[in-house]
């Protein structure tokens, strides 16, 4: 069961070198302990905050970001193409370790879904010192085959949205590549339909979870063309990672770090795979597959609310 609903304490931006500024709130118990949400897409933002009734308000100081370009951080990305090129792995992780440092915080639980336990794990790696645990569901890890799976491995499970999806692209090209040329090209007009056909796809492939509903993903043009444009941007550049299994070779490397891992076996848009991988590579790692979800679901939820709780009464 959810914790009720709260509201932010405070809340605040921290203003990046390159003229980024990062959204930041926190809610909870001021002196409990540090947990960081980590929102999907990339872009997908932090959204109305039901994430904080994941966490018990009593033990946790709750910590969300909107991850440039998205949310209330500014600028966004499609409104600022040029921005795109501060658009990386490296920045993202500067911005988490720069409001940490804002906000005082020495050590932090990371909650990761889909893309954000991608970043979760990349920037545990980089700052294991500064992370206390991991809880992630919806496991990704920013591999190339991750990517090709959701852009053309479903291809035969969903046919007439593929053929649809490749309507607008030349015959010979990538298809996440195809997408990210479209939406930074100079036609507004032809932005805006690669967006809303980017978002048709990704409506249909999260379709099969027990929380989906049908219509568009996202409900404005503004955040459809917002969302393509930063996940088509990450993935036609395998997220900046330095390789197609880059966090997998360096799980181990996280040994030393309690973790986590939730996914839903009907996840179609990302194969269980990946998080048996990540758990086989991850010493000491405990790996929860949860049959009747799909892209995250109510039970993936609920474990990921209780390991945390675990956590934090555990360090009481």
């Amino acid at each position: 069961m959810q914790h009720p609903p709260l509201e932010p304490f405070a809340s605040g931006f921290v203003e990046r070198p390159d003229g980024a500024r990062v959204y930041w709130e926190t809610s909870g118990n001021p002196r409990g302990r540090p947990a960081l949400y980590l929102h999907g897409g990339p872009g997908g933002g932090l959204g109305k905050g039901g994430y904080r009734r994941r966490f018990d308000p009593d033990l946790h100081l709750i910590v969300g970001i909107d991850q440039r370009g998205c949310g209330r951080s500014e600028p966004w990305a499609a409104d600022d193409l040029a921005s795109l090129r501060h658009q990386t792995m490296d920045n993202l992780l500067a911005d988490i370790e720069a409001v940490r440092v804002h906000l005082g915080i020495d050590r932090w639980l990371l909650h990761g879904v889909s893309w954000g336990s991608t970043l979760a794990l990349a920037y545990a790696l980089e700052h294991p010192d500064r992370v206390s645990e991991i809880v992630n569901f919806a496991v990704t890890t920013g591999g190339r085959w991750e990517i090709d799976w959701i852009t053309d491995g479903i291809a035969p499970v969903f046919p007439e949205a593929y053929e649809r999806l490749r309507s607008l692209l030349r015959t010979d090209e990538r298809t996440i590549e195809g997408y990210a040329r479209l939406l930074t090209g100079p036609d507004p007009s032809a932005r805006q339909t690669a967006a809303d056909q980017w978002d048709e796809w990704e409506a249909t492939h999260m379709s099969l979870g027990p929380l989906s509903t049908p219509g568009p993903l996202h409900d404005d043009e503004r955040h459809r063309l917002n969302f393509a444009t930063l996940v088509t941007h990450y993935w036609a550049r395998d997220c900046f990672l330095p390789g197609d299994t880059a966090i997998l070779d360096r799980a181990e490397q996280l040994a030393d770090i309690p973790g986590v891992l939730i996914h839903g076996r009907r996840d179609i848009s990302g194969p269980s795979l990946t998080a048996w991988k990540l758990h086989r590579a991850w010493p000491g790692s405990r790996l929860e597959i949860v049959e009747e979800d799909g892209h995250g679901g109510p039970r993936s939820a609920q474990l990921a609310q209780d390991a945390m709780d675990e956590f934090a009464r555990a360090s009481r």
